[in-house]
């Protein structure tokens, strides 16, 4: 399956996966009086991008697989002032030369496209003349690992609070007559019973996880925090450690000297043209000069 990779504009919005659509745990700040439930705000994760957009240039980047059109994968990044969570990480703060690498996530399926959207990420900021990049990377537990080697994506698990919260499963369709005429009152009884005590779930379920040992931190979308040992595969050298939430810096020094190396050249190559030009000019100039003669 072929994947493009583009900037991300506001047309674009509507079109993100729901959970990179709705998710505002980098863009909301935790201590605002009215707390937004789940980190979801569909509102607020527009306006924050709408604003960006407006204000600073591209915050974005949209993996999307050609043949459906469907964006299988999204990263986003700011200054660290407009990233209102990137203050409470026991790592902080993200350096002022530094843009804030927030996330990268993929669609199941996709998960190679995470590093086609870092290298657009890593592209877009050496062009602007960006000096480094910055993420807080999450070193994944045994129980986060497990969930993520058994496929664990959103939607396949509840609340969480320090440790997974198992979702209740109806009753196996197989033991439920499919025509409801012959559906049985013990069977619309058991039908009842599982309806009324399961819980009531949205669609497309943020997973939050909340570590007692990181009270600056607290409860956290783990699906919006990239891999430490990803971006360390990637070139990211930790700046500041941390058993859990590790702060990792790639500096793009060498990116804006080749760049700055290209262009003086380009720039070497037009002056040495326009020299050239004019002496060609000069000397077909001197030579009509030379060749007329005074006839008496």
């Amino acid at each position: 399956m072929a994947v493009t990779v583009s900037s991300l504009d506001l047309e674009m919005f509507e079109r993100l996966p729901k959970h990179s659509r709705q998710c505002v745990f980098w863009e909301v700040e935790p201590a605002t009086p009215a707390p937004i439930e789940g980190f979801r705000s569909e509102f607020d994760k527009e306006a924050w991008i709408s604003g960006l957009l407006l204000e600073w240039g591209t915050c974005g980047q949209l993996a999307t697989e050609s043949t459906t059109g469907h964006v299988v994968g999204a990263a986003f990044y700011a200054p660290p002032g407009r990233v209102p969570r990137s203050h409470h990480f026991p790592t902080s703060p993200v350096s002022a030369d530094a843009v804030l690498l927030t996330a990268i996530r993929t669609e199941p399926g996709f998960e190679d496209s995470a590093l086609g959207l870092l290298d657009s990420v890593i592209t877009d900021l050496i062009r602007r003349g960006v000096r480094a990049i910055e993420a807080f990377g999450i070193v994944r537990s045994a129980d986060e690992s497990a969930l993520s080697d058994s496929g664990f994506t959103a939607g396949q698990a509840g609340t969480v609070q320090g440790r997974q919260t198992p979702v209740r499963r109806p009753p196996s369709v197989t033991s439920i007559p499919s025509d409801i005429a012959e559906w049985t009152e013990e069977t619309i009884a058991e039908v009842a019973r599982e309806i009324l005590d399961a819980p009531v779930l949205p669609d497309d379920p943020i997973v939050l996880r909340n570590d007692p040992v990181l009270p600056g931190v607290g409860e956290y979308c783990a699906e919006c925090i990239i891999d430490a040992d990803f971006l360390k595969d990637n070139g990211f050298d930790v700046v500041a450690s941390d058993p859990k939430f590790p702060r990792l810096r790639l500096e793009l020094d060498e990116g804006l000297s080749w760049k700055a190396e290209v262009e003086s050249a380009l720039e070497k190559l037009v002056m040495k043209a326009a020299v050239d030009l004019s002496m060609r000019q000069g000397a077909e100039v001197g030579a009509g000069v030379t060749g007329f003669r005074c006839r008496g």
